[in-house]
């Protein structure tokens, strides 16, 4: 395992493209989730100018959205456009090529696959199956508080700061689409500094002139010293702030956005393997969700207890079967405890199939929507919002590997 290095890890606002697809699906399945919190929800988004498309499948017992055959009822339809641009007014999307009150909007979700759900619902002796096959992982590291890579942690957080601004009419020329990255030197497997950092955002017209550019820089750069640790920050010529000159034309008008096209984003930043299944628009029965979730939490918890400075954990699911398939666990050289001890004594402290997952992290909740932008994880706990980024399993652990 190398120990001086440099790395780079970006994100990206709540207004780009792929965000807003993002947003919008997960808004679907908290919807369902309110009424019928075993509803089924696969919800795909696609945005680009003046428009808002949905597809996918869905299933719910509220007869008020969804009718006996599994159509959406005219009201149910309703609703969801409703959700679909208070997502979209709530971004802060107001232009002539995107706005939420005037884009055209098409609804094509219709009624689960019933070969999928005679797979994945409980029957009999039969437990609630995964939802798809596939491999999800999990990842935390002892660079930050919230132990998640730095170079994500810190690209998340620009992006934040900048929103949070914008919301708050601390400026007035930002738009919503942006994008950060971060590039960090690491010494002994620690961040010491930035060597480079980029900032891309939209702007308003006002912004247009070399003055206006400069106060955009400026500006950029007082939010990246102000979030960096201090001492962090590189030489002016690595800070690039919008490098391809002025950037009006953004958001779902100047690129189209669809759910599920950052999934490096929303995990760690290329820090840690990713399994390549997306979270957002998904029920909890789809472990392309819960169990990176959960994998997240088991490896959280490895790391808060000491028990190791980085783990990797993966797990290994078939459509229709309630057991993983498979559990490993990589400490990366930095654990106190062996892999294969892990391996064993995790699934004891927490079922690992997706009904036990369900119910541990409680994810039969409407709590998507705040996970799809800027990260499913480093997020603090809230309630029943982020329950994976807990570490309430510390003591149990430590005890069961005494």
């Amino acid at each position: 395992m190398r120990s001086s290095y440099i790395f780079t890890s970006e994100s990206v606002s709540e207004g780009h493209p792929d965000k807003v697809a993002d947003q919008i699906s997960d808004a679907v399945v908290d919807l369902l989730l309110a009424t019928d919190p075993q509803a089924r929800v696969a919800c795909e988004t696609m945005v680009t100018t003046q428009k808002i498309i949905l597809s996918g499948e869905i299933r719910s017992s509220d007869r008020d959205l969804i009718d006996e055959d599994g159509n959406l009822t005219e009201g149910g339809k309703a609703k969801i456009e409703a959700v679909a641009r208070d997502v979209v007014r709530k971004i802060g999307y107001e232009q002539d090529g995107f706005h939420w009150q005037t884009a055209e909007f098409q609804n094509n979700l219709h009624a689960q696959s019933k070969h999928i759900a005679q797979g994945v619902d409980a029957a009999g002796n039969k437990d609630e199956g995964a939802g798809d096959q596939g491999i999800m992982f999990g990842f935390a590291t002892d660079e930050t508080p919230d132990l998640l890579p730095a170079t994500l942690y810190y690209s998340h957080r620009i992006l934040e700061r900048m929103a949070a601004d914008r919301h708050g009419k601390k400026v007035d020329f930002l738009e919503p689409d942006a994008k950060s990255q971060v590039t960090l030197q690491y010494v002994d497997g620690k961040p010491v500094k930035a060597t480079a950092l980029v900032v891309s955002t939209q702007h308003s017209a006002a912004l247009s002139s070399d003055e206006g550019q400069k106060k955009l820089r400026d500006y950029v750069m007082q939010v990246m010293a102000e979030t960096l640790p201090e001492g962090w920050m590189p030489e002016d010529k690595a800070i690039y702030v919008n490098p391809t000159g002025l950037f009006e034309i953004g958001g779902p008008d100047g690129d189209a956005g669809i759910t599920g096209r950052k999934i490096i984003v929303d995990t760690y930043g290329g820090a840690a393997p990713h399994g390549g299944g997306a979270f957002s628009g998904k029920d909890p029965t789809k472990v392309d969700r819960s169990a990176a979730y959960v994998a997240r939490y088991l490896a959280k918890n490895v790391v808060a207890a000491g028990l190791a400075k980085k783990c990797t954990i993966q797990l290994s699911y078939a459509i229709g079967i309630s057991e993983p398939l498979s559990v490993y666990v990589d400490t990366h050289g930095t654990g106190t405890v062996d892999e294969a001890r892990l391996e064993e004594v995790l699934p004891k402290l927490v079922s690992l199939t997706p009904r036990g997952i369900r119910e541990h992290l409680k994810l039969n909740a409407p709590i998507y929507q705040p996970t799809a932008a800027y990260g499913h994880f480093g997020r603090a706990p809230d309630g029943d919002l982020f329950t994976w980024e807990r570490t309430d399993l510390v003591d149990d652990l430590k005890a069961a590997v005494a």
